[in-house]
């Protein structure tokens, strides 16, 4: 058995499934944080959707198994399942309600960005020219975050959002899928002081491959794997072995054109981070990341790559997915 088939692979974040995890299963995931619900989907549509997953995942002859604690990833995998960690990557279907955390925690949300890319009640994302911090409604979100056990996720957040955030935190706080700003000069990408701000936390970094962070802007030089190990090596050296994990941005589904409404959105809606890729490398699933690494099947290629690089079998069983794991265990508990 290769080291990649031991592995407990998880995936920081998918930014949307159809429903069919063929791809998952075959790159040998164990689990993933999968975004729900569209981040513009309003409240009754959000509902719905998790409703669906929690359908889907109840199917005893189903391919997915529902995550609400960390013992239930090996649960899953040991199953020859997919772990379904059930995620938003924004919090507008709380309203103004603090009530509701409690609400879809216990429907199943366990992980949450606290804003997309625009400004929310909780605070600014990283679009936001102004760079607020979080709000005092954010601060009680964080408050009944921790208090729930849902992992706040702070990938798309401003810089002062995520830095009064991480201050703010009594339980580790993630960045499930955002570069160090320093290797790759992205408006996703996180400062120094970010990532520290995190790793203080107990919190992890999640590199990513996806060309919107793993990318020098240049027309000429497309997103590759060694952009990532690039990635990896400065986190490492930043925070440390044990707080780097990783989060592709990948979409699970069987239809590629599954996704193009998800496409669509973030190469207009949000053009002035993502213009210039779209422009460069077209607006295709596949396009969005390294040729050698652009669906889930492969993602055996990341742990070869990672080895290849000079990574121990114990640091890159760490990256990806035994930090997070671990980390997934304080804030959610381990039964």
């Amino acid at each position: 058995m290769s080291l990649h088939e031991r592995l407990t692979v998880i995936d920081g974040l998918i930014f949307y499934s159809d429903g069919d995890p063929r791809d998952l299963l075959a790159g040998g995931y164990a689990a993933a944080n999968v975004t729900v619900k569209d981040p513009m989907a309003g409240f009754e549509e959000g509902f719905d959707a998790m409703a669906r997953w929690l359908a889907l995942a109840a199917r005893a002859d189903g391919p997915w198994k529902l995550v609400e604690r960390a013992g239930d990833i090996p649960a899953a995998k040991a199953a020859g399942k997919v772990g379904l960690v059930m995620g938003w990557q924004e919090t507008k279907l709380l309203g103004n309600r603090i009530e509701r955390v409690a609400a879809f925690h216990r429907l199943g949300l366990r992980a949450c960005q606290l804003t997309y890319n625009e400004a929310s009640a909780v605070g600014d994302g990283c679009l936001e020219p102004r760079n607020g911090g979080l709000t005092r409604f954010g601060h009680e979100v964080v408050e009944a975050f921790n208090a729930t056990g849902i992992a706040i996720d702070l990938s798309h957040v401003g810089e002062q959002t995520c830095l009064d955030a991480a201050r703010a935190s009594r339980r580790p706080v993630l960045l499930t899928h955002a570069n160090a700003k320093a290797v790759h000069d992205r408006v996703r990408n996180k400062s120094d002081a970010v990532l520290r701000a995190v790793a203080a936390t107990g919190g992890l970094c999640g590199a990513s491959i996806h060309g919107f962070m793993n990318w020098n802007s240049n027309p000429a030089t497309p997103p590759s794997l060694e952009g990532f190990i690039a990635e990896v090596r400065y986190l490492v050296n930043m925070v440390g072995i044990d707080q780097v994990s990783f989060g592709t941005d990948f979409a699970a589904v069987g239809d590629p054109h599954a996704a193009d409404f998800f496409l669509e959105m973030s190469a207009t809606r949000y053009a002035s981070g993502t213009g210039d890729y779209v422009r460069a490398f077209g607006n295709s699933l596949e396009k969005r990341f390294p040729d050698a690494l652009n669906n889930p099947r492969h993602m055996g290629r990341k742990t070869e790559a990672l080895l290849a690089a000079g990574f121990s079998e114990e640091a890159v069983a760490k990256i990806m997915g035994g930090n997070l794991l671990r980390v997934l265990g304080e804030i959610w508990g381990n039964g």
